[in-house]
């Protein structure tokens, strides 16, 4: 790991900065325990259920950051972004807020209740093929056409603090509570949510152990963190879990969780498709495979829980119902 005591690229002066940006548009959503999971868990276990945000995950914090700091002379062109679904809802969501346009370049494949939402707060969707074309370069393309602003999904600044609300909420409502975390795991895809978890929970409890969470043989994360340095997990395949399918960390992303992070955990589809259905039938939650992945690993045994006070982040709720109705049967 690289030396620590280096200066971050987002303090936890800039989530602080970005929670008075969001505090009137942003959901702050609660912390909640299960005596069930806990029984299951065999410790005591804190949930933050980001499908109560707007927009259905924690997308909408960091792009309404991002869209805010957007001086008001550079807003006539819009915005451009490219996302399997739930960035694209957040800053579709965004945009329509601050009167801004949208245009969001989305896999073919991506769920179409990812893709019909983000059409209904008024975004222009385009289509691509993630196994043929580059989302990046189509995206990039029509900002120049139309001198609008890129907003990345993760390696962003502004984006990374809006995310870290998430993990500024955690710290403050585990401190009222009188508990310490041990453990703070997210989901990781391009890592700009556990950028900024790690960055607003480590700040005010630097002991705390913050993981990411991934998919099997989409551990790009857990890899890199292994390794010292960035690392695509190689996969060609696909996973349940569609909002974790980045090929490898962010740049920008990386250069925080590399000194911050203690390791990448990983969930199989069959245990996230498990910790889906307890997440419905126990605690009446609906989440997506993505944000389930870190409840999988801890249901699993896969994360060394015992006597911790866990805190896991539930980081969306978009889910097609007909894969949704599978993984609960």
């Amino acid at each position: 790991m690289a030396d620590s005591s280096l200066a971050l690229p987002v303090s936890s002066m800039d989530i602080d900065a970005a929670a008075r940006v969001l505090a009137p548009y942003a959901v702050r959503t609660p912390l909640l325990s299960s005596p069930v999971l806990n029984e299951r868990a065999g410790t005591k276990v804190f949930l933050k259920p980001e499908m109560l945000q707007r927009t259905g995950s924690f997308k909408f914090r960091g792009a309404f950051n991002k869209l805010s700091s957007i001086p008001l002379a550079a807003r006539g062109g819009g915005v451009v972004a490219f996302s399997s679904g739930n960035h694209a809802q957040g800053v579709a969501a965004a945009a329509k807020i601050l009167n801004m346009q949208a245009t969001i370049v989305m896999p073919a494949d991506a769920p179409l209740s990812k893709r019909e939402r983000t059409k209904s707060y008024g975004a222009e969707v385009v289509l691509y093929d993630r196994d043929r074309e580059d989302r990046e370069a189509i995206a990039r393309d029509i900002a120049a056409k139309r001198n609008a602003t890129l907003v990345r999904p993760y390696d962003d600044t502004f984006v990374i603090a809006g995310q870290g609300t998430v993990g500024r909420e955690i710290a403050e409502d585990m401190a009222a509570l009188g508990i310490t975390p041990d453990i703070v795991v997210a989901p990781a895809s391009g890592g700009g949510l556990i950028a900024g978890v790690a960055t607003a929970v480590k700040a005010r409890y630097p002991q705390a152990m913050v993981m990411s969470g991934e998919p099997e043989e989409f551990d790009d994360h857990a890899r890199s963190l292994r390794a010292g340095k960035r690392q695509a997990h190689g996969s060609k395949g696909r996973t349940i879990c569609d909002a974790l399918m980045a090929t490898m960390p962010g740049e920008l992303t990386f250069s925080i969780n590399s000194r911050l992070l203690t390791q990448g955990i990983t969930a199989s589809d069959a245990e996230v498709g498990t910790a889906v259905g307890f997440a419905f039938r126990e605690l009446k939650l609906v989440v997506e495979p993505g944000g389930a992945v870190g409840l999988a690993a801890l249901l699993a045994g896969r994360i060394d829980a015992r006597g911790k006070n866990v805190v896991i982040v539930l980081s969306g709720g978009n889910v097609d119902a007909d894969l949704f109705a599978k993984l609960v049967a």
